[in-house]
């Protein structure tokens, strides 16, 4: 088991308290914009261990009778296809498995909303889609001049040509697939249609990291630094928060940055006092994670290995053509910066090391010697390895060797038939044509949920994949995407050296 550093059950019932009395302060109705994910929360759950990813959900379930929920998503984002990383699936796909996400937990969509909408036809098909699935669907239109030029911002032609979200409960919760999807600008074009209607609606920001109460430095929140290393956030101390009570507390430089002009806007929306509570982007905020953080020092370790983790993948990203090398370096000083390598990530060498007995053992693929390695959470950290081979690859190995060591299982016993492994190498290479005939890890599971069924040691192996949940795997080459779908659903937290498993350009 995963030591605890984070009382998840004291965060929910201080959240939902704060929220509510957030609420309170506003006689109508309060806009809340949820920044990160709204469920599945890796992140926050990697470098807090405790931290429970779907507790903004559970906490919505708390508020269920007081909240609506909006989603919004940029049209620009849904054009160009743009990934969701944790999950591989694209923006659009990814707010169509929130609907469903938090229906399964009994909470319905108030309404979708496409921000600076262009009617792409892609868009335009998306929002087809939803609508004849009973989704209500809402476009707003990009604003000329926004945010800056206030008058025309503030004004019928600005704010109040976009669509009144129909809503009808106290807290009215916005959240996106991911970052500059338009949840903020959904917040205040509503709060302006509120405030003409002459009703007292009021704004705040949910954003988990960068945690405000810990100190700038702070592990935890250099984490949040180099999971956005790509956006070119960096956290800061915020000035007006400093300058309005002596204290100091930690935001981020995009909030920092946009609070004099949101300030305004809040102001001019509601007349110029509704919002003169607000004397920092930290007082906007609602996030009381801080207080949950019940062992400091095992939040601070999860954190390093997570800045190593992000160096890692975008090293990968570069490789792939998808990040820059600006981000990669930005990644590599924030991990300097904490006197961190890549071999303090425990599972990297001893990965490696199976890469090279592959390579002595010349029984690589395409000339390429592959290995992998996974720490279990076994209570002793135990380190289980596996190295590709014509029949399989490294994953594959790796997590077949893993399972029977939980098991029990001698190593020599195999779990998979030959037989069944003959006739999917055979079927893959003489009748689908693939150059790669060895078995990725999604083929590898297929394989022994069926020898599971004749075979009872495959069976006592294959009741243990449980059992590598939150587990720390490495490979020393980009997971090719069957291997990539098998570990997802594993659930376990992956890194990778920035090198490709075949000299062949394109994998299926």
């Amino acid at each position: 088991m995963r030591e605890k550093g984070f009382d998840n059950e004291h965060y929910l019932k201080e959240q939902s308290k704060f929220i509510l009395d957030r609420a309170a302060t506003f006689g109508s109705r309060l806009y809340l914009e949820f920044g990160g994910k709204l469920i599945f929360d890796l992140h926050a759950s990697r470098v807090l261990p405790g931290f429970d990813p779907n507790v903004k959900i559970k906490l919505l379930q708390r508020l269920k009778d007081s909240a609506d929920i909006i989603i919004a998503v940029y049209a620009g984002d849904i054009e160009r296809k743009k990934i969701r990383a944790d999950f591989g699936i694209s923006y659009d796909a990814d707010v169509l498995k929130l609907i469903d996400d938090l229906r399964a937990w009994d909470l319905e969509t108030r309404a979708v909303v496409i921000t600076r909408y262009e009617a792409q036809p892609v868009v335009k098909q998306f929002k087809n889609k939803l609508a004849r699935r009973g989704i209500k669907v809402y476009t707003h239109d990009a604003i000329k001049g926004y945010p800056t030029n206030l008058d025309l911002v503030i004004s019928d032609e600005g704010y109040g040509s976009n669509p009144y979200i129909d809503v009808s409960k106290r807290i009215v919760v916005v959240t996106a697939p991911g970052p500059n999807s338009g949840k903020m600008a959904t917040c205040l074009s509503q709060l302006y249609h509120e405030h003409e209607q002459g009703l007292d609606a009021g704004y705040a920001k949910f954003e988990t990291f960068p945690i405000w109460n810990l100190p700038l430095k702070h592990p935890v929140n250099i984490a949040y630094e180099s999971a956005t290393a790509d956006l070119g956030d960096y956290n800061q101390v915020d000035p007006f928060h400093l300058d309005a009570y002596g204290k100091i507390s930690i935001n981020y430089n995009r909030d920092v940055e946009a609070f004099p002009l949101l300030k305004r806007i809040l102001e001019r929306i509601s007349g110029g006092t509704g919002e003169s509570m607000y004397k920092s982007p930290t007082d906007m905020g609602v996030n009381r994670a801080g207080f949950a953080i019940m062992n400091d020092s095992i939040c601070q370790v999860a954190a390093k290995q997570e800045i190593i983790r992000r160096y890692l993948r975008y090293s990968c990203e570069h490789a792939m053509g998808v990040a820059s090398s600006k981000t990669v370096e930005r990644a590599k000083l924030l991990m300097e910066e904490l006197g961190l390598k890549v071999k303090d990530r425990r599972v990297v060498i001893p990965a490696r090391e199976a890469a090279e007995k592959a390579r002595v053992a010349g029984k690589g693929h395409d000339g390429i010697s592959c290995g992998a390695s996974i720490q279990l959470l076994d209570g002793k950290g135990t380190i289980i390895t596996g190295k590709n081979s014509p029949v399989m690859h490294a994953t594959s190995a790796l997590i077949l060797n893993a399972i029977k060591f939980l098991a029990g299982i001698p190593d020599e016993i195999d779990l998979i038939s030959p037989n069944i492994i003959g006739s999917i190498t055979s079927m893959k290479r003489d009748i689908l044509n693939s150059r790669n005939a060895s078995m990725s890890l999604d083929e590898a599971l297929i394989a022994l949920s069926i020898s599971a069924t004749t075979n009872p040691t495959a069976k006592v192996a294959l009741e243990k994949l449980n059992g590598l949940k939150g587990s720390e795997i490495h490979m020393t080459h980009i997971p090719t995407p069957g291997d990539e779908a098998g570990l997802r659903r594993l659930g376990v937290n992956v890194t990778s050296d920035p090198n490709f498993s075949s000299r062949q350009l394109y994998i299926g």
